[in-house]
């Protein structure tokens, strides 16, 4: 086992409960529910979350989207509707339901860990391409946890919006 690889797969890993808790609540009324003035909606933040992943983890075992989650049929998520600079429509119609976006979030967070966690210290540090710059692959996986946290506060500032109780009360 690879202590770092280990360690950054369990940040991945810690993302799901962390984010669920700010789904605590929800149900497909708000699935697409956006608030005048907030960028993003619960299915479109799930499913961006899971394409990006999906996206890092590719880097690592050079397997392409899930076939069974992503795609342009009936219960897939559009990649196209979910990726970076689409723009979130409040037509739940568009997207999957709220329990199939978080089943492809947690399994998107499983597949990124299980990647990381496989790799060894080369594999890490294998400079890569993403947006407009170079990173290695160990601070692109870190990313991914960083990136959850910022949708993850998306979420909090929807459920002030949408008048729900804090998930500390």
């Amino acid at each position: 086992m690879n202590p770092r690889a280990d360690l950054i797969a369990q940040g991945i890993e810690s993302c799901k409960p962390l984010l669920g808790r700010y789904l605590s609540g929800m149900d497909e009324s708000h699935a697409a529910a956006s608030p005048p003035g907030l960028p993003n909606h619960p299915v479109w933040t799930l499913g961006h979350l899971a394409l990006t992943m999906h996206r890092v983890a590719e880097r690592f075992d050079g397997q392409p989207l899930p076939a069974d989650t992503f795609g342009s049929g009936p219960g897939l998520i559009n990649p196209e509707s979910v990726s970076f600079a689409s723009t979130p429509t409040d037509d739940p119609s568009r997207y999957v339901s709220l329990a199939r976006s978080i089943d492809a979030y947690n399994a998107a967070c499983d597949r990124l860990a299980r990647a990381v966690r496989a790799a060894d210290d080369s594999t890490l540090d294998t400079p890569t391409p993403w947006g407009n710059t170079t990173t290695t692959l160990a601070l692109l996986a870190m990313r991914m946890i960083f990136h959850n946290g910022i949708h993850t506060g998306q979420l909090a500032d929807l459920r002030r919006a949408m008048g729900m109780k804090s998930i500390f009360s």
